[in-house]
Parts: C-alpha cells; sequence; structure tokens
C-alpha cells in the first residue's frame, strides 16, 4: 500500500518537500507493518530499502552490542544505498508493532540526486551515525 501525498506533510523527514516533490516521492514508497522481533536490516547484508519509521520503535545493534533505538521519524539504511561498497553496518530489530515507509535502494538514490536539500538532511544523519 502507498501513503497518501498528504500523508508525508507529517513526516519529519518529508515535511519540507513541496506538494509536487511529496506527489513524486509517494509514488515510490510502500507502508509495511512489522512485528515485534522482525529484523528490518542485518549487519553485514547487503541494502536494498531504505526505511522511515512512522509508528513504533526498534532497537539498532552493531556487533551484538546495543547502539541506538529508533523512534517515529527517524530513518534508515541509506549508508548501504548510497555507498556501494557498504553493507548493512548494523541490525535493526522491532521493539514494538511497528509501522515503517520502505523505498527501493534505486528510488531512493533518485530521490537524492532530485533533492539536494532532503539529500544534504539524510547524509549528514549518515556521516554522524557512521562517526559514532
Amino acid at each position: 500500500m502507498r501513503p497518501e501525498p498528504e500523508h508525508l506533510r507529517d513526516i519529519p523527514l518529508f515535511s519540507a518537500l513541496t506538494d509536487d516533490e511529496r506527489t513524486s516521492v509517494a509514488a515510490h514508497l510502500e507502508l509495511r507493518d512489522v512485528s515485534p522481533g522482525q529484523h528490518l536490516t542485518n549487519q553485514g547484508s547487503s541494502g536494498y530499502f531504505f526505511f522511515v519509521i512512522e509508528e513504533g520503535s526498534a532497537e539498532v545493534t552493531r556487533d551484538g552490542a546495543q547502539v541506538a533505538t529508533l523512534a517515529p521519524g527517524d530513518f534508515f539504511g541509506e549508508a548501504a544505498i548510497l555507498s556501494a561498497a557498504t553493507r548493512r553496518n548494523a541490525t535493526v530489530t522491532a521493539q514494538t508493532p511497528m509501522r515503517v515507509i520502505a523505498m527501493f535502494g534505486a528510488d531512493f538514490a533518485k530521490l537524492m540526486a532530485d533533492s539536494p536539500a532532503l539529500a544534504a538532511r539524510i547524509r549528514e544523519v549518515m556521516e554522524a551515525r557512521l562517526s559514532s
């Protein structure tokens, strides 16, 4: 199921997009419900999807140790898509029932090219994560 473009207005990552940009982005997104305990990414694996949390929370582990908790509005999965040499650098596991917005990697790369302001925000967060 795809989110309505207006729905993206309430998600911090997409809130600054124009109506036309939200319509374009929404066409490449899908809503997914995730059960507690389900892995959304696995450390060391290839990455094909970018995720934004709409509801629920997730635990981020690296080498078996918890390094973060993600909540609504947080996103993940960008590093493995943006850097072809990079695999998933952490495992993300649903702690609660979740609803996430997923975008296939090729669509995500196009979004990054088409929206410089959004790309800058995502890269800023990615670089902060990778340096910690």
